[in-house]
């Protein structure tokens, strides 16, 4: 078993993969406002932000990560590179877990940033619940209350 902050992370990257799987390729499309984000760039937004923290803290794990345009996305291309970066963010909490718990670029520790990681992302996954709601492409029941069981995912 893999330390409980990793499989913390880990089950995080997969209810965002669970999110994502529930969509239809024209969900991505759906924005709050003509200028809001939609919700392919606030799935962009996530792979993005993480790979701005890669590079500040570990950038040799940026290999094989690039940028996504969220206007560009897919539901393909999405997955890959939530899968792809979420496993560069697990390396990264292994190793910072091995150098005595910190983040280089963060403080005050590694477990306070796998905190401000999920609460960030979740932060951007409830909005896209809430747009696709207002779009009139709610999740269906299922899907939302599955991103709540965190045993199963």
């Amino acid at each position: 078993m893999s330390d409980p902050l990793i499989e913390t992370w880990s089950i995080h990257n997969r209810i965002n993969l669970y999110f994502l799987a529930a969509l239809e390729a024209g969900h991505l499309a759906i924005g709050p406002t003509p200028k809001g984000r939609t919700v392919g760039e606030m799935f962009a937004h996530v792979h993005n932000v993480r790979l701005m923290w890669l590079k500040a803290s570990a950038p040799p794990l940026l290999a094989g990560l690039e940028k996504l345009e969220g206007a560009q996305a897919t539901l393909s291309s999405l997955r890959d590179a939530l899968t792809a970066s979420g496993t560069a963010i697990e390396q990264l909490l292994e190793q910072s877990l091995q150098a005595g718990g910190r983040v280089k670029g963060f403080k005050p520790h590694v477990h306070a940033f796998v905190g401000y990681l999920i609460s960030h992302e979740s932060h951007h996954r409830g909005q896209a619940a809430l747009v696709l709601r207002q779009g009139g492409a709610a999740l269906d029941k299922k899907t939302s209350f599955g991103l709540w069981e965190w045993g199963s995912r």
